[in-house]
């Protein structure tokens, strides 16, 4: 079982089973909602609980996805690809240990200017 929760705790979450390795995505919008890289691991919804559903707001960002924050603290917490039977969780919101490790980078063709991908993990260009 892994816990989380936003930074204020109004919100909180439960995933059980282990954690995929995440990806950090480099997406205009990823890094628009959270300041900079967005690393999420995918969790079935079956395996997923959140707590705190009244304080959980949603952005519908897309016709495919949903990104799902905190109404009281900010916290970007989750990307809902609406249609798929699992949810993106955000790394930074796991209370440690996790037990995994990051995969690789995806959609760094949209990457940001000022920074670079330093480490040798697999790039996906989408």
């Amino acid at each position: 079982m892994h816990r989380g929760s936003c930074l204020c705790g109004a919100v909180s979450f439960e995933a059980r089973g282990p954690l995929e390795p995440p990806d950090a995505c480099h997406c205009s919008q990823c890094r628009r909602q959270s300041g900079h890289v967005w690393a999420s691991t995918t969790v079935p919804r079956g395996a997923l609980t959140i707590r705190g559903e009244d304080r959980l707001t949603w952005y519908r960002s897309s016709e495919a996805v949903r990104r799902g924050f905190c109404s009281t603290c900010g916290s970007v917490l989750f990307w809902d690809p609406i249609e798929k039977d699992a949810i993106g969780v955000a790394m930074g919101a796991f209370d440690p240990p996790t037990g995994t490790r990051l995969a690789g980078h995806i959609f760094v063709a949209d990457k940001g200017d000022y920074y670079d991908i330093a480490d040798a993990l697999p790039q996906r260009r989408q």
